[in-house]
C-alpha cells in the first residue's frame, strides 16, 4: 500500500510506517548506528581490543530511538507551517495524528531511560549525561523560547540546534563505556559530530532556485545560493580537517589508505557542490545532501576501521 492510496481505514502501524517511510526513512538508522559504533571507538580506544558485544547493538536502537525523538519533536514545532507547505504530507492530511507521534515519543524516551538506569544500576553517569541531553533537546523544542527571533536568524537556528550533538556523543560515549572520561580524542569525537550535523544542516536548506518558497526558510535566501554553497565547501573542508586531527589522535599519522578513502569522498562532495553552484536545482540540492551525508559516513567508518586495525576486535556475549 503506497502513501496516495493510504486511507484511514488502513491498520495505524500501516499509517504510521508510511509516515516514518516519509519523515524517518529506516536507510537513516546507518548513519545513526555508524555515529553510536564510532563513539564507542573512540571512547575504548586506549582499553585493549575493541570489544563489541549484543550491548552495542542495543546502543545503536536507543541511539536511533534518539534521533526518532528529535523527528516527533520537529513534527510538533513545524506543524502549523508543514500544514501550510506541505499538506500532501502523512500526517498534515490526517492519516495519523500529532498525538500518535506523541506515544512514539514516550517510547522513545522510556526506551533511553530506562537503558542508561540499567547501565548505571542506578543514577550514574549515563543517565545524567542523557538527562542534560534531554533538557537541551526540550529546550530546542520550545526553540529557546526565542523562536521568532530564531527563525529570523537562521544561521544561530541551526548552530543552537547543532549543539545537541556533542551532548548526543557523550551520552552514546557513556552507552559505550559507562564513567568514560572526557579525553581529548572524545572532545575531537564531539567536535567532529557538531561540524557534520552543521555542514548536514546547511546542505539540506540551500534550496535550489526551482524550489525556492516565501513561507520557508533557507540559507540561499539569506546568503545568496553561491554564497550559501561557499558556506558548504568551507563546513566540508572543517569537517576534513577535525577527521584527520582524530585519527592523528588515535593512531599518529594517518596511513595511506585513510588518505584515499577521505580524500576521495571529500573531492566527491566538493564536485557534486560545484555542479549544484553552476546550476542550482532542486535535483543537484538532493546530490548535495547524498554526497555530504556519505562524507560523513566515510569519515566515521575510517574511524572505526583505524580503532579496529590498531587495537583488533574482541566480541562478547554482553557487556563492554
Amino acid at each position: 500500500m503506497t502513501t496516495a492510496t493510504l486511507t484511514l481505514a488502513a491498520p495505524l502501524p500501516s499509517r504510521i510506517l508510511a509516515w516514518m517511510h516519509e519523515r524517518f526513512p529506516f536507510a537513516n538508522a546507518l548513519l545513526f548506528f555508524i555515529l553510536y559504533l564510532t563513539t564507542a571507538a573512540v571512547a575504548r580506544a586506549g582499553e585493549g581490543a575493541l570489544s563489541l558485544s549484543l550491548a552495542d547493538l542495543a546502543g545503536c536502537l536507543v541511539t536511533w530511538s534518539f534521533f526518532l525523538l528529535l523527528r516527533v519533536f520537529d513534527e510538533h514545532k513545524d506543524y502549523a507551517l508543514d500544514c501550510q507547505n506541505h499538506p500532501q504530507r502523512v500526517l498534515q492530511s490526517g492519516l495519523i495524528s500529532l498525538n500518535h507521534l506523541k506515544v512514539l515519543g514516550v517510547l522513545a524516551v522510556a526506551a533511553q531511560l530506562g537503558y542508561s538506569l540499567w547501565l548505571d544500576q542506578g543514577i550514574g553517569q549515563v543517565t545524567l549525561s542523557w538527562l542534560a541531553l534531554m533538557v537541551w533537546t526540550c529546550l530546542m523544542g520550545k526553540e529557546f523560547f526565542v523562536g521568532e527571533w530564531l527563525n529570523k536568524h537562521l544561521t544561530w537556528y541551526a548552530v543552537s540546534h547543532m549543539l545537541v550533538m556533542p551532548l548526543v556523543v557523550f551520552w552514546l560515549a557513556n552507552l559505550a563505556l559507562p564513567e568514560v572520561a572526557l579525553s581529548i580524542e572524545l572532545k575531537a569525537m564531539m567536535l567532529l559530530a557538531f561540524i557534520s550535523g552543521f555542514c548536514f544542516e546547511i546542505t539540506r536548506k540551500t534550496k535550489g532556485t526551482d524550489e525556492e518558497r516565501d513561507t520557508v526558510e533557507s540559507y540561499s535566501r539569506i546568503f545568496g545560493t553561491q554564497g550559501s554553497a561557499w558556506v558548504v565547501l568551507a563546513l566540508v573542508s572543517a569537517m576534513l580537517a577535525c577527521q584527520l586531527w582524530l585519527l592523528w589522535l588515535l593512531a599518529g599519522t594517518p596511513s595511506l589508505w585513510t588518505l584515499i578513502i577521505l580524500g576521495a569522498f571529500y573531492c566527491l562532495a566538493l564536485r557534486q557542490v560545484w555542479r549544484f553552484m553552476d546550476t542550482p536545482t532542486a535535483a543537484l540540492r538532493e546530490k548535495n545532501e547524498a554526497v555530504v551525508a556519505l562524507d560523513m559516513l566515510a569519515g566515521y567508518a575510517v574511524v572505526i576501521g583505524v580503532s579496529v586495525s590498531q587495537q583488533g576486535v574482541s566480541l562478547l556475549w554482553w557487556g563492554v
